[in-house]
């Protein structure tokens, strides 16, 4: 299911054993555009610390009790890798973090994760929270990705940023939709009310070619015409299946779904 950022931002995190506090935000990978952890902030319990909590422990989100569920427990989150939110999550760290909990790397696959787009699908042969198996973890390959350049970037950062079209500005980063399966970010909801009073439309994580921190500005691959007469968004409706083929049959691109059976079927 497509989920908005700040939709989540009004989950729990569900520990095995109790709460371990609120979404504050989310990393994720500029490239693959995927989230990769997710910044919750710790009630009393952990004196109002942050840590990160990885897809790999998630279930299925519990949307009428606004809870994450998490296959860890306190103490584990309490021993856990400390983090500064502030500064940028270093390959070192993620190594650190990963290893913690026995979770496989999920840099060199040609997948959102790994070889796969789901990040249960890489659990398969390894022991949570202890040793990694089937090599899904070993030294070599974590050695072979410490000093890969980091694309992580937080949601939270990154909204307010410009939407440079191939002609011009077109607005700016509303927020974010997340499938809650594979923790893609499938769209940016881009606010042209600038241009446009109170038309918000989406523009498909696939279709952006870079993010500047600098500038602070994203660049997509479509012209402001094309974004301009696309399908608007309700930010009150939740988005179905009909909605986004009507978003790819308007941008005449190929949808996501269909390359991700076409990786399946490989």
């Amino acid at each position: 299911m497509l989920r908005t950022v700040l939709d989540l931002e009004k989950y729990t995190i569900g520990a095995e054993d109790g709460t371990i506090g609120r979404v504050k935000d989310f990393y994720f990978d500029d490239e693959a555009w995927v989230v990769r952890y997710i910044v919750v902030k710790t009630g009393a319990w952990l004196v109002g610390r942050e840590v990160l909590i990885s897809p790999f422990s998630i279930g299925n989100p519990d949307a009428e009790g606004k809870v994450l569920p998490v296959s860890i427990t306190k103490e584990q989150v309490r021993n856990s890798p400390p983090i500064d939110s502030q500064k940028p999550i270093s390959r070192q760290h993620e190594i650190g973090y990963l290893g913690y909990y026995g979770y496989p790397y999920y840099w060199g696959g040609t997948g959102l994760w790994g070889a796969s787009a789901y990040p249960a699908a890489m659990l398969t042969g390894v022991s949570l929270g202890g040793a990694q198996a089937d090599g899904a973890g070993c030294p070599t390959e974590a050695r072979r990705g410490q000093n890969d350049d980091q694309h992580l970037r937080s949601c939270e950062a990154v909204k307010g940023y410009h939407i440079h079209a191939t002609d011009g500005d077109i607005g700016h980063v509303e927020g974010f939709l997340v499938d809650d399966q594979t923790w893609a970010i499938r769209y940016l909801i881009v606010n042209t009310s600038n241009w446009w009073v109170g038309h918000q439309v989406l523009v498909a994580a696939e279709w952006i070619e870079d993010v500047s921190w600098w500038q602070s500005k994203v660049t997509t691959t479509l012209n402001r015409q094309q974004i301009k007469d696309a399908p608007a968004y309700d930010p009150g409706r939740a988005l179905n299946r009909s909605d986004e083929e009507g978003i790819y049959l308007h941008y005449n691109r190929r949808a996501y779904w269909q390359a991700i059976k076409g990786h399946e079927a490989a």
